[in-house]
Order: structure tokens, then C-alpha cells, then sequence
């Protein structure tokens, strides 16, 4: 196990009703306020109306940047650093998915830079200094509330890019497992499909990390156990809850820390994203069965036989090639059970004309991945998703 050094400095505070301690929680750093949401489901689900009375009894001043898109893009990112600037913000609250947390973060830490936003993009190492983060959690998926990341979209260059820095972790977020009950199932299915994939991204490594490996399986179990379930009964608190926690862990860094490795399946489908626009977690699903069957080979058989065995409870007694074969399946078997495409063409994408410049663009990095994969092997991951 290499050598690592971890902290989350971030306080959840999960459960029902834990939204009555926000004027607290934002008091602790500010009183002006940017809103951050997307599509204003929180105004038809009674969110936005809570935070907002809240706000007023605790002399919280609040402005408002709505519209956030599902893949954030720059655009908006810069109209909310327009108005922090503007306004003398003192903390980013974002109430969404991921992708609006994602939005705020950049926004956050773009304020005080004196260029542009997509600079820090590029290069979080030109990040100043960053508001203070305060996030309510809508949709168990990315791991947002409580990570460094942040996923922008540039659409005039068809670039999808990931950033991170340790100041965009929130100070605090709040998840309340209720807040999901109203996210529809193709949603709540894409959501299982990124946390599924977050963590065997992970699990899928060169590196041993023993003690990671139980964590990631038994984080994966409960996706299985509850992703569907969720599905079937939207309000199912004990799914809603089991999912929304998983997501966090999946990329705090927890089963990563001391077995690090280059994602494959993440940068395959940011360009997916980039390029086609279409929804994060189902591209994931999409690709990651295929990506399997591409890596699949004499050097990486007894990883996927112990994902067979620990995940899939496939029996050990069958030969190595068998049992992974069939964990794969499996695999494919459950995200079509959540109502998921297993095709590009039913996303949209029906040939392969952007395939050569989008795998030049995800291979880069990819060396060092569980199996180093070239711009042939992306392209050709591509071509057999479609």
C-alpha cells in the first residue's frame, strides 16, 4: 500500500429535517449569500422556499443563480462569478445534484482569480483563494458534497474537464435522503450507474490496497441492493439513505488513498458528454461493460474473477475466464434492470464521426490507467458501444 496523507474537513449533516440548521451553518462564514441551483425543481419541491424563510430569520442577504446545466458549463459558471464579485458574496450555496455543486465550486474559486474562469479549470494551481461551500444535496451521484472535484464543460471547444483543489471540498453539506424522493428513476438509475462507476474506477487498479478493496465491494453491494429498489419505490427512505451515503464515500478518496491509478471509463465518457451532451451516469453504464471486455486478459482475470465472487456472490469454484465473463454480464444485466440504454444509438449517437478526435483527447493520461489504453483501444471501446 503506497503512502498517503487524509482528511475530510467537511461536516455532513445527514438525515430528515437537518435543512433547519443551514442559517446556522452559513452564518459561521457569511451573511451574502449566492444561491446556486439548476432547473427549479427546488421551488416545486418546497427546498428553495425552506432555505429562502430561513435566510430571512437569520438576516442572510441571498442572491440567485439559476439555470445550472446537468454537464455545468462555463458560461454559467462566469455569469456567477459576475454577480460574487458584483455583490460581495461571502459563501456559495448550491442545492442540486452534482452538477450544480460542481458549478458553484468553480465559482467560488474563480472569484477572487483575475482572469478567467476557465483558466482554474485548466490549471487549479493559479486558484487564489476560494469562497466558502456550503452545499444541499438533491441527487445521490457525483460525491460532490464532499470532495475536491469539479467537472465544466466548455461547448464551443467540446471539452469536458475535470478540476480539483483542496479549498472547493464544502465547508459542510447537508443530505437529507427525503430530498431524493422526487428525482425521476432515469435520474435516480444514471445516479447508481456514477456511483457504481466512481468506485470501481478505483477498484480496478495494479495497486494492492487490501482493506479499500472490502470497502469499495461492500459500497458496490449496497448500489445493487438499493439502486433498484429506489426505482421501484421512490420514497424508500433506507434505499434513498443507503445511496446518498455511498455516493460520498465513493470518491472521498477513502478506497483510493494508498492505491492510486488512472480512471478509464470517466475520461471515455467525458467526451461523450462533451460532444454529445448527453446524461453523465447512463454513458457511464453504456461504456463500462464494454471497457471490461476490452481490458479483459490473462494479467487482469483474477481481479475480475474477485469481482465475480465479492460483488456478484458468482461461485469461485468455476474457471477464472468464466466467472468473469459472467461478472461482466452481470454487470450489463443490472443497469439494464435500472431502465439504462446498453447502446450509444439509443442516446443519440449514431455514427462514429467524432470518434477519432474524442479518443485522442480521452487517451491522453491513460497509460498509467489499469490497463494503459491507446487512442485505437478508446476508439474501438467506442465503436463497439455503438
Amino acid at each position: 500500500m503506497e503512502n498517503f496523507t487524509y482528511t475530510i474537513p467537511t461536516t455532513i449533516y445527514f438525515g430528515k429535517g437537518q435543512v433547519k440548521q443551514i442559517g446556522d451553518i452559513v452564518s459561521q462564514y457569511g451573511k451574502r449569500v449566492l444561491l446556486v441551483y439548476g432547473g427549479g425543481s427546488i421551488k416545486r419541491n418546497g427546498i428553495y422556499d425552506d432555505v429562502t424563510a430561513i435566510f430571512k430569520e437569520n438576516g442572510i442577504t441571498y442572491f440567485e443563480l439559476a439555470g445550472v446545466e446537468p454537464n455545468p458549463r462555463i458560461t454559467t459558471v462566469r455569469k456567477g462569478v459576475e454577480i460574487c464579485r458584483k455583490e460581495n458574496i461571502e459563501v456559495v450555496l448550491p442545492i442540486g445534484g452534482g452538477s450544480t455543486i460542481d458549478c458553484a465550486k468553480v465559482i467560488a474559486a474563480a472569484t477572487s482569480y483575475s482572469g478567467d474562469a476557465w483558466d482554474i479549470v485548466l490549471d487549479p494551481s493559479k486558484v487564489v483563494s476560494v469562497l466558502p461551500i456550503v452545499s444541499i444535496l438533491t441527487l445521490a451521484a457525483t460525491g460532490s458534497e464532499m470532495d475536491t472535484f469539479a467537472v465544466i464543460s466548455d461547448m464551443d471547444s467540446n471539452d469536458k474537464i475535470g478540476t480539483s483543489h483542496e479549498d472547493m471540498r464544502p465547508k459542510a453539506s447537508i443530505l437529507d435522503p427525503t430530498y431524493t424522493f422526487s428525482v425521476p428513476a432515469y435520474q435516480t438509475a444514471a445516479g447508481t450507474a456514477d456511483i457504481m462507476s466512481h468506485i470501481m474506477e478505483c477498484y480496478f487498479s495494479n495497486v494492492q490496497g487490501y482493506m479499500q478493496d472490502r470497502m469499495a465491494e461492500g459500497l458496490l453491494k449496497t448500489c445493487i441492493e438499493f439502486g433498484v429498489k429506489a426505482i421501484a419505490k421512490p420514497d424508500d427512505y433506507e434505499a434513498r439513505a443507503n445511496l446518498m451515503w455511498a455516493s460520498s464515500w465513493a470518491i472521498n478518496n477513502f478506497i483510493k488513498l494508498g492505491k492510486a491509478v488512472e480512471w478509464s471509463v470517466h475520461p471515455m465518457e467525458h467526451q461523450l458528454s462533451a460532444y454529445y451532451d448527453i446524461t453523465h451516469g447512463v454513458g457511464l453504464a453504456i461504456l463500462t461493460p464494454h471497457w471490461m471486455e476490452h481490458v479483459l486478459n490473462d494479467n487482469t482475470v483474477e481481479k475480475f474473477k474477485e469481482f465475480g465472487v465479492n460483488v456478484w456472490n458468482l461461485s469461485k469454484d468455476e474457471d477464472a475466464y468464466t466467472i468473469a465473463h459472467q461478472a461482466i454480464q452481470k454487470t450489463r444485466e443490472y443497469f439494464v434492470a435500472m431502465g439504462i440504454p446498453t447502446t450509444l444509438r439509443e442516446v443519440g449517437i449514431v455514427d462514429d464521426r467524432y470518434f477519432d478526435v474524442m479518443a485522442e483527447k480521452a487517451c491522453a493520461g491513460l497509460e498509467a490507467a489499469f490497463v494503459p489504453l491507446t487512442k485505437e483501444d478508446v476508439k474501438a471501446i467506442y465503436q463497439k458501444a455503438l
